[in-house]
């Protein structure tokens, strides 16, 4: 084992966080997600991302607090979706070490990771792969995630903490995309050289169409867009809801034209999702809660830029070409390419495991497919995605709150933010794991500090009616 530079840092600072407040780790760790291209230590030739190594520290400081501790285990009770989450980890890990042995060479397969075969490129029998090990290991820690942020925000002063935390994701987020376009721009990209030191296949030097793949933080510019579509439908909703509207404004626009300009497909597939789930979260606000005039400005004002834009397009048939083809050679074309082929083809192949196996899957980590449903349908089969199915409903399908509170504004943005990183799962996850950002969103989305709050009297800064107050 080996620790790098950013490792040595992040710990650090970590412990610094530990010994001054337990909740400055919870927005440390929140923050640290946002490298995805990043190794804070090496294990053999296994990356461990600063996020998951803050998680270890995360954990200590919230489970060794005795309130802390008890909603911990609070959230895994049968009535919430942490144990729904939590029987879907332990189903997943099991049929990563059991299927593909039991069902050698059932079917073939597009194994995620390395094998006993020699794969080439191409498929092998259904067997163990190193993706069982790794996956495994990445959904533990993303059911960590989810219930050291769920825990920590059942409390007012955690849930503003996690908040923060949401807040640096989203300013670090764009900040190293713009950083990411300076310095590609300047050649002073070895800059950034600090937080691209993963051993993973980085893409930070691509172009497209003439433009800078935006990458950011992370490996590619599709996951860069993934993220910046999670900011965007949190972002975009705080605003909404009339939550710090400056710095939300800002967060949220510049996710929109970077997301755009990414030149990424699942971005410019996913916009659309995220935007109209804006316009239905400021419907759904408008003229009936507090702050309310963002959303109602918003409901009256989309359409009429909407209608603008199409004129001036219309006007201008030169630019409304230009976009066009810009479009149609990063979105609508993708699956001609090499790549959309062979996505299409990883799909595919998922869906036949799925039937080869009579719907049980091959196990957890063992097939690579380019789409979330299928990745889960092969994977771990009828009994995972039915688990999968519950977890979301119970965490994101339920009443967020009384409207127009300040728990139940970030509530609803956390979801937003969660389905628009769903958005681009379904299109292109190769995996199962959904990363550590998805699981804090969702532990927020699960948290309601108003239950800790409402026994006694109310704290200073705390509504006994609706929350925290903004």
């Amino acid at each position: 084992m080996s620790i790098e530079p950013i490792g040595l840092f992040v710990i650090g600072i970590g412990l610094l966080c530990l010994f001054a407040d337990y909740r400055n780790v919870l927005v440390l760790t929140i923050f640290a997600t946002v490298f995805g291209a990043a190794s804070a230590m090496f294990l053999g030739s296994g990356n461990i991302p600063p996020g998951h190594v803050l998680l270890g520290l995360c954990a200590v400081a919230i489970l060794s607090r005795k309130e802390s501790c008890t909603a911990f285990l609070r959230v895994l009770h049968p009535d919430r979706p942490g144990f729904w989450l939590a029987s879907l980890v332990i189903y997943a890990v099991a049929t990563a070490f059991l299927y593909p042995r039991v069902m050698a060479g059932w079917t073939e397969i597009v194994p995620l990771g390395s094998t006993e075969f020699d794969s080439a490129g191409s498929t092998v029998p259904l067997g163990p792969v190193s993706g069982n090990i790794t996956q495994s290991i990445y959904m533990i820690a993303n059911l960590l995630c989810f219930a050291l942020v769920a825990a920590a925000a059942a409390s007012p002063a955690g849930f503003r903490a996690a908040v923060a935390g949401l807040l640096a994701y989203a300013i670090g987020n764009t900040f190293f995309a713009v950083m990411d376009l300076a310095t590609y721009f300047t050649g002073t990209a070895d800059l950034m050289g600090f937080m691209r030191n993963a051993r993973y296949t980085l893409h930070t030097e691509a172009e497209a169409e003439g433009l800078k793949r935006i990458v950011g933080a992370f490996t590619e510019a599709s996951s860069f867009a993934r993220s910046s579509l999670g900011v965007l439908g949190v972002t975009g909703t705080l605003w909404l809801c009339g939550y710090k509207p400056r710095l939300t404004g800002v967060l949220a626009l510049a996710s929109l034209v970077l997301t755009g300009l990414s030149t990424s497909s699942t971005g410019l597939a996913g916009i659309p999702v995220a935007l109209g789930l804006l316009y239905l979260t400021a419907l759904s606000r408008c003229g009936t809660a507090p702050r309310a005039w963002f959303s109602t400005a918003a409901v009256m004002a989309i359409p009429l830029i909407a209608l603008l834009l199409t004129l001036t397009l219309l006007l201008q048939p030169a630019i409304l070409a230009e976009l066009h083809g810009y479009f149609d050679r990063i979105l609508l074309s993708k699956m001609d390419t090499d790549s959309g082929v062979e996505r299409s083809s990883w799909n595919s192949y998922a869906i036949g495991n799925f039937f080869d196996t009579a719907g049980i899957g091959v196990g957890l980590g063992t097939i690579r497919s380019s789409s979330l449903l299928t990745g889960l349908l092969g994977g771990v089969g009828v009994i995972g995605t039915a688990l999968y199915a519950v977890f979301f409903a119970t965490a994101f399908l339920r009443n967020p709150g009384p409207k127009g509170s300040f728990p139940t504004d970030v509530r609803t943005a956390a979801r937003n933010g969660c389905l628009c990183l769903m958005a681009g799962d379904l299109m292109v996850a190769t995996t199962i794991d959904q990363g550590l950002f998805f699981y804090v969103l969702a532990g927020i989305a699960a948290a309601r500090p108003e239950e800790a709050a409402a026994p006694s009297r109310a704290p200073a800064g705390v509504s006994t009616q609706g929350g925290i107050v903004a």
